[in-house]
């Protein structure tokens, strides 16, 4: 079992910044040895959307994944050393307003299914993110 809490959501300006922070106990994804960590969101009255993911490979962090919408703006990385997966949220604006969740897998995916939100294995309750115009 993976159990996710995440932090750091809140209320900013657009074109401020964020830092989510996703904190992994029990047997975390690192132990595993494969696997991903991902954040996703969803906004009232609109489906789950990926945001970012990172692909785990021989217990450490390495290729990071992000939707389309987020490139250059967001960024994710992983501490092995704290178990915490972390998405640096850059140049916000009203559009970013969602709940966010961190979502863990558990063992191989393809690159092509990372975004497939069906895939992961364990979820956090989220936080609010919230980008005021």
């Amino acid at each position: 079992q993976v159990q996710l809490v995440e932090s750091g959501g809140g209320l900013v300006q657009a074109g401020g910044s964020l830092r989510l922070s996703c904190a992994a106990s029990g047997r975390t994804v690192s132990s595993y040895g494969m696997g991903c960590m991902g954040w996703f969101r969803q906004a009232p009255g609109k489906e789950r959307e990926f945001v970012a993911a990172i692909r785990w490979s021989g217990g450490s962090p390495s290729y990071a994944y992000y939707a389309d919408s987020v490139k250059g703006r967001f960024a994710i990385s992983g501490d092995n050393a704290k178990n915490t997966v972390y998405l640096q949220m850059n140049s916000l604006s009203p559009g970013d307003t969602a709940v966010y969740h961190c979502a863990a897998r558990v063992g191989y995916v393809h690159s092509d299914q990372i975004p497939n939100s069906v895939l992961y294995d364990y979820w956090g309750q989220g936080t609010q993110v919230t980008v005021s115009s």
